[in-house]
């Protein structure tokens, strides 16, 4: 999958914020993702990030 940092992603599960949108901050083995609706940061191994992806959107500015 052709992830950068700064693209959104919609998961499967939302958030127990209510939001199922984040923003990838780091790419590699692991990715860091921060909740667009509360600002929480998580790590999580890509192959499970991978596999719950419904959605990349994808910044304007680029």
């Amino acid at each position: 999958m052709d992830l950068n940092v700064g693209d959104i992603i919609r998961l499967k599960k939302a958030h127990p914020c209510g939001s199922s949108e984040w923003e990838i901050l780091r790419t590699g083995m692991d990715f860091r993702l921060k909740c667009l609706g509360c600002d929480h940061q998580i790590m999580i191994p890509r192959k499970k990030a991978e596999k719950s992806i419904r959605q990349v959107k994808k910044p304007l500015d680029k």
